[in-house]
């Protein structure tokens, strides 16, 4: 729900902002004060600054340029999910994770979805928003499965001191791509409106959502938790269209009537069946590791 309202937000938001600079102010808000308040997780510098770099600077930038290019909020929450696919593939290349049947089918189901809306769309989509939005899910896969890997066990942790990757770098590129001038009239000019849209992406959807999403990843193997994500478009669609009047077409529906049965498929389990339990490399081989083991926090 707050991944799939967060894009009429930032829509909302981008109004009067450069959208560089308006990333960089999102992630001061999530870095402070709470950098000074969480312990840096406890993996190398080299590991941090690589999942910051895909899972906030590369994802956001992309996703804000996006929709600044004209990219329909509600079907940019869609596109986004393409994430899903690249994750799981992803993971079974890099971490030798390979999904069950069900959470293939599921993901086929989801990438159907997203195939059917994306065509009912794609005449009223400009290229360079959808382009984007799609290298903003390619970060967003490559995020997940540096995170996953990483296996920290606090997942707020990792998404604020990850973070430090991105104020400095986009305001110096705001800076030389939209200037001085412009630059300094957004910030001498901000309203409520950017403000309520930098407060909700920043302490929500970054501090809230992806302190979850990373502990989450951190317990459970990609293609366990990937697959709830195809919910957010299902979200966003209908936040755009209420907020934003955007008219979701048969296409939208049926697609968005597919994703959600693809996360069925995926996650829904008959009662009895015990859950499955992650596989880490870094531990004994051949151990499993327990939900609620000291690995990952607990929700």
């Amino acid at each position: 729900m707050i991944w799939g309202m967060n894009f009429v937000v930032i829509d909302e938001g981008l109004a009067g902002f450069p959208p560089l600079l308006f990333v960089a102010l999102r992630f001061v808000v999530v870095l402070l004060p709470a950098l000074f308040l969480l312990p840096r997780p406890d993996v190398p510098w080299p590991t941090l600054l690589l999942v910051g770099t895909f899972l906030s600077l590369g994802q956001f930038t992309f996703l804000y340029l996006s929709l600044d290019a004209g990219m329909p909020a509600g079907l940019a929450s869609l596109v986004l999910q393409a994430q899903v696919v690249g994750t799981v593939v992803i993971a079974a290349g890099v971490l030798g994770e390979r999904p069950g049947l069900k959470a293939l089918i599921g993901v086929m189901l989801g990438a159907i979805g997203l195939v059917v809306v994306a065509v009912g769309r794609s005449a009223e989509t400009p290229l360079p928003g959808l382009a984007l939005a799609v290298c903003a899910a390619l970060s967003w896969s490559c995020g997940n499965v540096l995170s996953r890997r990483a296996a920290v066990k606090s997942g707020l942790a990792m998404t604020v001191w990850s973070a430090i990757v991105v104020p400095v770098p986009l305001a110096l590129l705001s800076l030389l791509i939209d200037g001085p001038a412009e630059v300094g009239h957004a910030l001498t000019h901000i309203t409520l409106g950017n403000v309520m849209s930098t407060l909700y992406t920043a302490v929500l959807a970054s501090l809230v959502g992806y302190g979850i999403w990373n502990t989450l990843l951190a317990r459970y193997a990609a293609a366990q938790v990937v697959p709830f994500t195809l919910l957010v478009p299902v979200v966003g669609l209908i936040t755009a269209w209420l907020v934003q009047h955007e008219q979701p077409g048969p296409f939208e529906l049926l697609g968005g009537l597919v994703l959600l049965l693809g996360v069925a498929v995926t996650a829904i389990r008959r009662p009895g069946i015990p859950r499955p339990v992650a596989v880490r490399p870094e531990d004994d081989a051949g151990t499993q590791v327990p939900p609620n083991s000291a690995h990952g926090v607990t929700l």
